[in-house]
């Protein structure tokens, strides 16, 4: 990794190391610490990153390990644990790491719809539940893991609190954080407001080792309950000097990392050939830019990140790549993949599955085994897995660990 990396960009190794507030540890316990931190799980990693969920430091080593050689993370959206199973089982395969995406309605449809969620209870709980889970088994699968939240607007801040709040009581009983990163998208405000709450925010989660993804510029089209079909066209192409003054204020807070979703004519969903127009230029202009601004010798002082990555060619994804997006967000694809399974599993076994008994074997003839939901799920799980895998080969992100 470059010297220059591990210096300039925020979220270094000593940026979350906790402070004495946190009470002093014994000299045996620090040594045990440090050789555990010495030992590389994996070959083409830091060694602070481990298998299962990664946060703080070990989190920032990642993602600047993804900049520096040149692949980016998938990003999924879930709403469940059958679709944070595919992820890890995908990344497990693929051989790299995996960013586990919570949507506000995701967390709510994992808390169950049936609950009321006039406070954001039911997105709160089930975020925090799918969390849980993911913390429970992550290690098991052998891979990082990033436990992530998505497009979190003004007005649904409550449901973040919520989240953060969960993490700060994690902190004090294990010293890390139940959540590696949150997304605030407060692109519909203007720069120094939405830089402004970040800001604040990024306040809080410094101390507990989260990481802050912001959003400049808008991306298009339309994703769980965030609705930009009709947004102006020049708000899909944020500005240089935009990412510089949210670089610059961002940088002021001690400890703090992030990632940048600059908008470069992304769109949610899949449209038709010619329907979007990607301007990946838009993240090379603004890393010289910045580095200019800021007189590094790092050619790439932004980290930044690709949403609206359905259908994306894979020639502009790895573009991006190039100029220093170390994560891809993908929904749609995944979306459809997982039905795709779900799809198929039916049209195999259809006439298996018309009645409790009698199929084309016999009239008496139990199907019980074919409409086990466990079976039409583990379809749709595995054919979300071989989407995500040829997702991280467009990303570069195979056989990354070892």
């Amino acid at each position: 990794m470059k010297l220059a990396i591990a210096s300039l960009l925020v979220g270094s190794a000593a940026a979350f190391a906790p402070g004495a507030s946190f009470g002093v540890r014994s000299s045996a316990l620090n040594m045990a610490e440090t050789a555990t931190e010495t030992e590389k799980a994996f070959a083409k990693l830091p060694a602070s990153v481990k298998p299962g969920v990664v946060t703080g430091s070990a989190l920032t080593d990642l993602l600047d390990a993804a900049k520096d050689q040149g692949y980016a993370i998938p990003g999924v959206n879930i709403v469940g644990t059958n679709s944070i199973n595919a992820c890890m089982e995908a990344a497990a395969k693929y051989g790299g790491p995996i960013m586990v995406t919570f949507s506000k309605g995701g967390g709510q449809f994992i808390a169950g719809k049936s609950l009321e969620n006039g406070a954001d209870e039911a997105s709160i709980a089930g975020t925090i539940a799918g969390a849980k889970h993911v913390h429970e088994v992550a290690a098991l699968y052998g891979v990082p893991v990033v436990l992530h939240t998505d497009h979190c607007q003004k007005a649904w801040l409550p449901w973040i609190d919520g989240l953060l709040a969960a993490s700060e009581e994690h902190f004090a009983k294990t010293g890390s954080p139940l959540f590696s990163s949150h997304m605030l998208d407060l692109s519909e405000e203007p720069l120094e407001e939405n830089i402004g709450i970040c800001k604040d925010y990024l306040e809080k989660f410094a101390k507990v080792g989260i990481l802050i993804e912001f959003e400049l510029g808008v991306t298009g089209g339309e994703e769980d309950g965030v609705d930009n079909t009709d947004v102006d066209s020049s708000r899909l192409y944020t500005q240089p000097e935009e990412v510089f003054y949210a670089y610059e204020q961002l940088s002021q807070v001690e400890g703090g990392a992030f990632t940048c979703a600059a908008s470069f004519g992304n769109v949610h969903g899949v449209y038709a050939p010619g329907n979007v127009d990607l301007q990946p230029i838009i993240l090379y202009n603004s890393q010289k830019y910045i580095q200019e601004k800021i007189g590094s010798e790092d050619d790439k002082p932004m980290r930044f990140v690709f949403h609206g990555g359905s259908g994306s060619s894979v020639d502009d994804i790895q573009y991006a790549i190039g100029a220093g997006v170390v994560k891809m967000n993908i929904d749609t694809d995944t979306q459809w993949a997982f039905w795709d399974g779900v799809r198929a599993y039916e049209a195999k076994y259809h006439d298996y599955l018309q009645g409790q008994i009698g199929n084309p074997e016999a009239d008496d003839k139990p199907n019980k085994k074919y409409y086990d939901p466990r079976m039409s799920l583990r379809a749709g799980e595995e054919s979300m897995a071989a989407r995500l895998i040829k997702a991280a080969e467009d990303l570069k992100c195979v056989n990354v660990l070892n």
